[in-house]
């Protein structure tokens, strides 16, 4: 008798992300991918009605974060196996997935075989985390250990000190790059490093982050 498939459910809200993954996993004569998903709402309702083992999934969906979907697809059903798959080694998003139960964490720039030997670790009743992101997991807890903030304001230069601040006045890219006479891309990468340096996925996040220090406007 053959050996049943791994049913693979992917959650990502690029489609052009999971035609890639799809395409990728479809070659295997081991895995199914039985569905997908483009947010979190979509992820936790094709999961109960899919019933798959593993679902792949991407940390930051627009609705709700990845780990909160993974929690609850958990939550209704402990037998489901979730991988989370990102383009960031964030240590806090690494542990909130452990703690919502997700059984890997990997980041995008793998090679196609190395997510499908995840697949198959993770069907086995393992778990796994990518070697990028096991030092930033160290770090954190080295400095849970030491006591010290995990998002301390100088870790930030003061270029980007300048575009948080132009964030929690709501300005956009368009407009923080008039305000500093930048371009539209060099303010979204400096956004990106305050997200990553910060550990937040939203610019409501890095408003809040603004507010609650009451940091004054370089």
């Amino acid at each position: 008798m053959s050996t049943p498939k791994i049913k693979v459910l992917l959650v990502d809200d690029h489609e052009v992300v999971r035609v890639g993954l799809r395409s990728l996993l479809t070659r295997e004569r081991g895995i199914e991918v039985v569905g997908e998903a483009g947010n979190a709402a979509e992820a936790v309702a094709q999961a109960a009605r899919l019933g798959p083992d593993i679902v792949v999934m991407d940390v930051r969906l627009p609705d709700r974060s990845g780990v909160e979907a993974c929690r609850e697809i958990r939550g209704a059903d402990p037998t489901v196996q979730v991988i989370m798959l990102t383009s960031y080694a964030d240590e806090d998003a690494v542990f909130n997935s452990i703690l919502a139960g997700a059984s890997g964490y990997l980041l995008k720039q793998l090679r196609g075989q190395e997510l499908v030997r995840a697949i198959e670790t993770v069907a086995a009743g393992q778990s796994l985390l990518d070697p990028a992101v096991t030092q930033k997991v160290l770090e954190k807890v080295k400095r849970l250990a030491s006591g010290r903030p995990p998002d301390d304001i100088t870790q930030l230069s003061a270029q980007e000190r300048k575009v948080l601040a132009l964030v929690a006045e709501g300005k956009t890219n368009k407009e923080i790059a008039a305000a500093l006479g930048l371009s539209d891309k060099t303010v979204k990468n400096y956004l990106s490093h305050v997200f990553e340096k910060l550990h937040l996925s939203r610019r409501a996040e890095a408003a809040a982050f603004f507010a609650r220090r009451r940091l004054p406007s370089p």
